[in-house]
């Protein structure tokens, strides 16, 4: 079992960074908008954030996001010639035409094909039903209470909605693959696909990446019911920020409003990740240090003085440890809430010598648990 080895204050251990105080709040054009800090989910500006609205091809964010956690991306498929035939937006396939999963995320994310969407769907799940009961579960593993799926490819129709509260819990929980990341900051990407499969160049509608500094994402939409709809993410002097815009007139200008708003209100701060704690290395009669990398996190001045960290390590390892092995970890919280994790790992190899251990320590020991 571990145990709570400290908890500590960690403003006192901060160095002070400035934060522009009293900078305009952005007035957008968007019905309903959000902005936050991606790490700690912290709302920077919010308006109507909780309105349940159309959100048109902003939803294939989830779709890639399954697309990616499906996994076997780079196998050639025949895709369903019944998937295809969707109007909208597409990246161009045709019927009998091969391509891989990875060449579809392409498709889904930079020109938002409803192609691409639905036969990734239908390749991953069996069909575009099932795959969007996955859609929904996922919404509702993430804690997204006010989202419901109905299409992949976010098509107008009854119940398919969400809020932008959500839409923004989902793109950064999105972002931290990294294949979704990288897939969502190309201006464009030659992929492979056709009977037989061809090279040809796929383009982002997101014109954030070309006109906004440090923009890295991350999805457009438009649907005649949803109006102009847009997720974008950029990261500064490390700092991450996501913007959800729905139902917007002028969502390159709001977009660019609010992060420039968001960047004056957080900085990147440097974590304490000392630790002067040893773990005992049962049979051996020795003890191992423990470090953690360096590590920071984006806050609000205010946020500093509410920041506490606490140190989770074993009383004692059986077996055995090797140098970088973790064994614990520090977690940051913020209102109580873990809002960032550092793993704490061995300074050095300790040779396990079972033979002082009793059958139980054995088990342990072969089975790999930390008491």
């Amino acid at each position: 079992m571990k145990r709570i080895i400290s908890i500590l204050l960690c403003a006192a251990m901060l160095p002070v960074f400035s934060v522009r105080a009293g900078a305009e709040t952005p007035s957008v054009s968007a019905v309903s908008a959000v902005l936050i800090e991606a790490e700690t989910g912290t709302v920077l500006y919010e308006k109507n954030a909780h309105e349940r609205r159309a959100m048109a091809s902003t939803t294939k964010i989830m779709t890639a996001l399954l697309t990616i956690e499906a996994g076997d991306l780079d196998s050639e498929f025949t895709v369903d010639s019944y998937a295809i035939m969707v109007e909208g937006t597409s990246m161009g396939l045709k019927e009998g035409d091969r391509v891989s999963r990875r060449d579809l995320l392409y498709g889904i994310l930079l020109p938002s094909g409803n192609d691409a969407a639905n036969a990734a769907a239908v390749s991953v799940s069996g069909s575009i039903g099932a795959f969007v009961e996955g859609m929904n579960k996922k919404a509702e593993e993430l804690g997204l209470a006010d989202t419901h799926f109905v299409t992949p490819s976010g098509l107008d129709a009854d119940g398919h909605y969400t809020t932008a509260s959500d839409l923004a819990a989902l793109t950064a929980y999105a972002m931290k693959n990294e294949t979704f990341r990288e897939i969502v900051s190309c201006s464009s990407k030659e992929v492979e696909f056709g009977n037989p499969p061809y090279a040809r160049t796929l383009y982002n509608s997101n014109k954030m990446l070309t006109r906004y500094e440090g923009a890295c994402g991350v999805k457009t939409g438009f649907t005649d019911n949803a109006r102009r709809c847009l997720v974008s993410a950029a990261e500064r002097d490390g700092v991450m920020l996501i913007a959800v815009t729905l139902n917007a007139g002028d969502d390159w200008n709001d977009h660019t409003k609010m992060l420039d708003y968001g960047f004056t209100q957080v900085k990147s701060y440097p974590m304490e990740t000392g630790c002067s704690s040893t773990v005992a290395v049962a049979g051996t009669g020795e003890r191992v240090g423990v470090y953690a990398q360096e590590a920071s996190l984006a806050l609000k001045p205010e946020q500093r003085v509410k920041l506490t960290r606490r140190v989770l390590l074993p009383r004692m390892v059986y077996g055995g440890v090797e140098k970088g092995q973790q064994l614990g970890c520090i977690e940051f919280l913020l209102d109580g809430e873990v809002v960032k994790t550092v793993p704490l790992c061995a300074e050095k190899t300790v040779a396990a010598d079972s033979g002082g251990l009793n059958p139980m320590q054995r088990l342990l020991s072969f089975l790999g648990i930390y008491i």
